[in-house]
């Protein structure tokens, strides 16, 4: 019996030496496997800030971040990649990792930003990149009052908002909206012609 038990603790004692050679590799691997991916790492371009279309890409924008993207990496804009002249295709979130396609020539640009005071209130949630619709109300003949109200422009891009103070607040809120260069005309003579503007949220937040 004696010689038996002797056998058994001989047994499990090559075990657990097994396991723990194991153990040891698993590690070994595990540590092997965070340096190779540390050193694949790429550095690309983050927005610290959100950007909105139309926009001028600055460095000052954006921070490097080292990301470990293996067969994306081709598809984000590297820090070497930003050049002068470029403006934003589409609006850009803050935090963002920026995809190649985002940069665009500014002179093939086909989106400009105009000033518009909408004559109703803004929610406080709707921020630079936020969508909204712009709706008029044309004046008649009275000149007093305004005909019923209709999409002017739909889909356009809050560049910024405005908000009157002290004495001007009575004036409503002044948004500058990013618009395609073909709405412009069409915006322009709905100011000039003294409709009553309004900015009304889409999607999230309206």
């Amino acid at each position: 019996m004696a010689s038996l038990s002797r056998h058994r603790r001989a047994f499990w004692g090559d075990v657990r030496f097994l396991v723990g050679i194991a153990l040891v590799a698993l590690s070994i691997t595990g540590v092997w496997f965070i340096v190779s991916t540390s050193d694949d790492a790429t550095p690309v371009l983050q927005a610290q800030r959100t950007i909105t279309q139309g926009e001028a890409l600055r460095s000052s924008d954006f921070q490097v971040v080292e990301l470990g993207l293996g067969a994306l990496t081709d598809e984000y804009l590297a820090p070497q990649d930003l050049r002068t002249g470029q403006v934003a295709s589409r609006t850009v979130r803050e935090g963002e990792i920026v995809p190649v396609s985002v940069p665009a020539d500014a002179e093939k640009s086909r989106s400009t930003t105009v000033l518009v005071e909408s004559s109703i209130g803004i929610p406080q949630d709707v921020l630079a990149g936020a969508t909204v619709e712009v709706w008029h109300a044309p004046p008649l003949d009275d000149g007093r009052t305004f005909d019923t109200p209709r999409i002017l422009v739909a889909d356009v891009i809050v560049r910024r908002v405005i908000e009157a103070e002290g004495m001007l607040a009575d004036a409503g809120t002044q948004v500058e909206l990013v618009i395609d260069r073909a709405d412009v005309a069409d915006v322009l003579a709905a100011i000039t012609g003294g409709s009553s503007l309004s900015v009304v949220p889409v999607g999230p937040g309206s």
